[in-house]
């Protein structure tokens, strides 16, 4: 038996964007808080001046929290609830990536459960009530936060990044608009990107995987492949652009339910101590633990390879499984991700800590692999 979670109404497409104020409207919606970031806030005739358009229409107040940063903080949640509380809100509207989703959903969780987010919440399904309208409004193609469970949370006190997983995080509302995708950074497609490679390869190999995530994740790992390197070098390729929007809607679809695993895990100790991008962390980390993983399950690391352009004809299946890893790295290295540990500033005496923190984060158990502390940090040694 294995349950599925998605939120209960997703639209996709060119133009989408504009049924925003008529979803809050159903919802029963007459203020919401928009959380986003100072850059889209200000970015003349963008997402957020569009979604504000569409509720102005609808009839629907709204007022912003903008403070939202990468890898937010506990610190932008309680700022964000304040206002929240004070202007009356009654339904949380994000525009952005993951981090203004992640904030949206902490800010949910804090409006309507008391305590410590970290201390009393961290965790999978601790929370105990409803939490108010989410509706998210997604601007890239990487954490798919807009349609999972997952609200990723930095604790600023102890440095770490710590993750609520529970069914009421679930947006109500996902809407993945392609166009609003169109002529982000380089730098950001690139770390999104990898980011929605490494829910698709970790969800494809995870204890949790069952027939319907696994078919998310095939057909995201094709896409990502053939989308990634396009949407990097030429960020108005709009066609490039829907592609790794569908393709991180279906990775979100994969690892919502079936799991991740080390690479996440890892990954966050990296966000928390050092405010590493997380697409960044993944991408770098990836191929590291794939190398760790692939006696767990060589048919799916070959069928990885197959999945992106490898020619596995005539190689035994530990062989295909090989080049799974080849082309994990040589994705990475096209579209520019640093390449190792060192080059992002990591210092080796904290490997010990971080690998005690990753065996303890939410990820981790279903890893295809249940290493130990000392795996964990041989898998850092190889990275850096």
């Amino acid at each position: 038996m294995y349950d599925f979670f998605m939120p209960n109404v997703n639209y996709f497409g060119r133009g989408s964007v504009k049924i925003t104020g008529e979803r809050c409207k159903i919802l029963g919606a007459k203020k919401a808080l928009i959380v986003t970031d100072r850059f889209l806030r200000n970015l003349e005739g963008g997402p957020v001046d569009q979604v504000t358009a569409s509720l102005q229409e609808a009839g629907i107040a709204f007022a912003f929290y903008d403070g939202v940063e990468p890898n937010p903080k506990d610190t932008n949640v309680q700022d964000g609830l304040k206002i929240y509380e004070a202007e009356k809100c009654d339904l949380i509207l994000t525009v952005g990536g993951g981090s203004a989703h992640d904030c949206g959903k902490g800010i949910g969780i804090a409006a309507t459960h008391d305590g410590d987010l970290y201390e009393d919440y961290a965790g999978i399904e601790t929370l105990e009530n409803p939490l108010p309208p989410i509706v998210c409004v997604n601007t890239t193609a990487g954490t798919a936060s807009e349609v999972t469970r997952h609200c990723v949370i930095t604790n600023t006190k102890k440095k770490i990044k710590f993750v609520v997983v529970s069914w009421r995080n679930t947006p109500l509302v996902s809407i993945n608009d392609p166009e609003l995708m169109v002529g982000k950074p380089p730098a950001l497609t690139a770390a999104t990107g990898m980011d929605a490679l490494t829910h698709a390869v970790e969800s494809y190999v995870s204890l949790g995987a069952n027939p319907v995530t696994d078919a998310s994740a095939i057909q995201a790992i094709k896409l990502i492949s053939n989308n990634l390197r396009q949407a990097v070098a030429y960020g108005k390729n709009i066609d490039a652009r829907e592609n790794m929007a569908h393709a991180s809607l279906l990775a979100g679809m994969a690892f919502n339910n079936a799991g991740l695993g080390y690479v996440h895990a890892m990954a966050h100790q990296l966000g928390g101590l050092y405010d590493i991008p997380h697409g960044v962390a993944n991408a770098v980390l990836l191929p590291h633990v794939v190398k760790f993983n692939i006696i767990s399950n060589p048919q799916k690391f070959a069928d990885i390879a197959e999945f992106m352009g490898e020619n596995i004809e005539g190689l035994s299946t530990i062989e295909a499984a090989d080049k799974a890893i080849d082309a994990i790295k040589r994705l990475s290295t096209d579209v520019n991700i640093p390449a190792n540990l060192r080059a992002l500033g990591v210092k080796e005496e904290d490997f010990e800590y971080m690998a005690k923190m990753a065996l303890q984060d939410g990820n981790a158990f279903s890893n295809p692999i249940q290493g130990k502390e000392q795996d964990i940090i041989d898998i850092f040694k190889a990275t850096y």
